[in-house]
């Protein structure tokens, strides 16, 4: 009986997302002047459109540094449903936004997040790699760009967006649930945060926490994944709400069989119209992208009130 309260009420949040209209940000007008020669197609509607979620991958991380301020300030106002961050906790105890459990991609320094306080990893470049690989999206603005702490990302955008976290090693970060939990109820954020892993026991740890927060079970294939089975799917629904997939790996019938156990389908990392559009076709609930603004030109329908 408290699966099904659970439930009903993740799936009431994920209309009231679904049909939200959102006014849009200055900071869009503001990027598109800057890089109009280098951002033809991105751009961002006056109202929240879409009967799909639109979560951005580490912000709009196929237009700024991913994991930056920078991507998040972009994906918002490109009026995305959520900003999806990874976390990782550093040697001080500190929650930051890192995909990796190393700083070596990103940033110009190197060695594992767990090894480095925050003072350490603040002062490393997490813009300048980003210059250097995508030339068309480069800005002068990004040389410099640090890593921010998740405190930092709350304190940025309050409840002018929603939050999709990911608990990333958690096996190797001890607590960071708890700080992560206790992080949002500070910021009385609970209705604007959902949280994935690919850790049940992490999930689990944040289902102790909180019993309504929604909560997607992260999978990732190799090769061609065959659809998960009931028992897996009635496993799963009894503490998350939906499923996460690498996109390239799974097909409709896998997608389908989720919607029928009655779990939500957030496939990621979804980047092309064809893609989104395929996805959209098979049922997805939404996609995670590297690109917000490309959801809407891909077909994305007017949401009803």
């Amino acid at each position: 009986m408290r699966r099904q309260r659970r439930q009903s009420k993740a799936r009431k949040r994920y209309a009231l997302v679904r049909n939200a209209r959102i006014p849009i940000f200055a900071a869009a007008c503001l990027f598109v002047f800057m890089n109009q020669s280098s951002t033809a197609g991105v751009a961002a509607s006056e109202t929240r459109e879409g009967l799909q979620l639109a979560i951005a991958h580490r912000g709009a991380s196929g237009y700024a540094p991913e994991n930056t301020i920078s991507a998040y300030r972009l994906a918002v106002s490109m009026n995305a449903d959520y900003i999806e961050i990874d976390l990782q906790m550093t040697k001080d105890g500190e929650l930051i936004a890192m995909h990796d459990d190393s700083v070596d991609r990103t940033t110009d320094g190197f060695g594992r997040t767990r090894n480095l306080t925050l003072a350490r990893i603040k002062s490393l470049d997490a813009g300048s790699k980003f210059n250097a690989k995508h030339p068309s999206y480069a800005n002068v603005e990004y040389v410099g760009e640090t890593v921010p702490t998740l405190r930092e990302i709350f304190d940025e955008f309050g409840d002018s967006t929603r939050y999709m976290l990911e608990t990333k090693a958690p096996g190797d970060n001890p607590g960071l649930e708890e700080k992560l939990w206790a992080l949002v109820r500070s910021r009385g954020l609970e209705n604007r945060v959902a949280v994935q892993s690919f850790s049940k026991a992490s999930l689990l740890r944040i289902r102790a926490l909180d019993e309504d927060v929604p909560l997607y079970q992260l999978f990732w294939y190799s090769r061609r994944a065959a659809p998960l089975s009931k028992v897996t799917l009635a496993d799963i629904a009894t503490y998350a709400d939906g499923v996460g997939a690498n996109f390239s790996r799974i097909d409709e019938k896998y997608v389908r069989k989720v919607k029928k156990s009655g779990l939500l389908m957030l496939p990621y990392t979804v980047n092309t119209r064809s893609g989104m559009n395929r996805a959209l076709a098979w049922g997805a609930d939404g996609v995670h992208t590297d690109y917000p603004d490309r959801l809407k030109e891909a077909g994305r329908k007017e949401s009803v009130s």
